[in-house]
């Protein structure tokens, strides 16, 4: 009986290794051919998909460094048009203030003028009574003096009284004109401050249309990097779609298990042993904004404790940047969408708590160190669309 049994093993194994002397069906060849090629087909699909999202993540680098220089210049145009406006607005305040001083010159030479008037319309009435009486009037006023030097007298007041008027329009005529030269100085720079102002505005509206077009082309940036995004995440579906399809899916779950089996009977340092590096917050909210931004909040805590799991594991690194970028553990790293998100700080209040509530301790989930969407056979805790395990 043991001899025969043996005889059959023996049989049995060199029909399934494919000895030189047994050759196998057409329809077994065929079998194992058909799956080989499309085991090779779904691996070549996967490559070119690979490559794609590569592709992807360069355009997008490219689009990011463009787009941040273009912000860089944004800031610039700011800081110049913050400058201008400045300019334009002591500008507009030295005019108010000219046009102040214009007002007051303006009223001073119409006094001036008022004055000079007053003054000649004086002499006028001493000129007419001096010489516009009788042709003896002032002879006869002269002799009536009492005696020669009463008569010098005389004369002398009328002369000093003469003088006096003459010497007053003078000052008068040459106040004036120096009112009307300063009012025509300031007339001068009055001019020269609005054709400031206008230059001044000139240049507003061409910083004005300068940040316009900066911010549109940003804009534009912005929907493309959008677009890439969006094409980043369609690649990443049919990379992981065609990674359900091949066989080696299962070697990775098995592997996982293990490595998860590893972690829960390994070394586990305790929370308050972990020291956290600045950015770990911003860091970790984002990543589960960016795998679990759609979940309920059960599920973005869940996945935060997942990341923390592996922290305090020794089966990983032991820091929260060290973890999210180990190579190949997590999807939105290696397509880019983790710093997109990070740029512009997408995650959520919900996410920032899950992310405070796993970095204090707080777990959902065990000890889980791994997440996926939940496929056939694989058994864990199900949060949301995830299954921990």
């Amino acid at each position: 009986m043991k001899i025969w049994k043996k005889t059959a093993c023996i049989l049995l194994f060199a029909i399934l290794a494919g000895t030189a002397d047994s050759v196998p069906g057409p329809a077994v060849v065929s079998a194992v051919s058909g799956t080989k090629e499309k085991l090779d087909r779904t691996q070549k699909e996967k490559e070119n998909l690979e490559e794609e999202l590569d592709k992807t993540q360069d355009n997008l680098e490219n689009l990011e460094g463009k787009r941040d220089t273009l912000k860089k210049e944004l800031d610039y145009l700011n800081a110049q048009l913050s400058k201008v406006v400045a300019n334009l607005e002591v500008l507009e305040q030295q005019i108010r203030d000219k046009e102040l001083e214009i007002e007051e010159t303006r009223e001073a030479l119409a006094k001036a003028k008022e004055t000079e008037e007053w003054q000649y319309a004086n002499m006028a009435a001493v000129a007419r009574c001096l010489y516009e009486q009788q042709e003896d009037s002032y002879l006869v006023a002269l002799l009536s003096a009492g005696s020669f030097s009463e008569l010098l007298n005389m004369a002398e007041r009328i002369e000093k009284v003469v003088a006096y008027d003459q010497r007053m329009l003078q000052e008068y005529k040459e106040n004036r004109i120096l009112i009307e030269e300063h009012e025509e100085r300031l007339r001068t720079e009055m001019l020269e401050l609005e054709d400031l102002k206008v230059k001044a505005q000139e240049e507003k509206d061409k910083v004005d249309g300068m940040i316009s077009q900066t911010s549109s082309a940003i804009s534009k940036y912005g929907d493309q990097i959008s677009n890439a995004e969006k094409k980043a995440l369609d690649y990443e579906a049919e990379i992981r779609k065609k990674e359900e399809d091949l066989e080696y899916l299962k070697k990775k779950l098995a592997e996982e298990i293990a490595k998860s089996q590893a972690a829960a009977n390994g070394a586990w340092r305790d929370i308050s042993e972990v020291s956290f590096s600045e950015g770990d917050r911003r860091l970790l909210a984002n990543l589960i904004y960016c795998e679990a931004g759609g979940e309920p909040y059960e599920g973005q805590v869940a996945v935060g404790s997942v990341v923390m799991n592996r922290v305090l594991s020794s089966q990983f690194p032991d820091t929260v940047v060290g973890v999210i970028y180990q190579s190949g553990q997590f999807s939105p790293v290696a397509s880019g969408r983790l710093d997109l998100a990070l740029a512009a700080d997408k995650a959520t209040e919900k996410c920032y708590q899950a992310a405070d509530a796993a970095m204090s301790g707080v777990t959902n989930v065990g000890n889980c160190v791994f997440f996926r969407t939940p496929i056939d056979g694989l058994t864990g805790i199900n949060i949301g669309g995830h299954v921990f395990y």
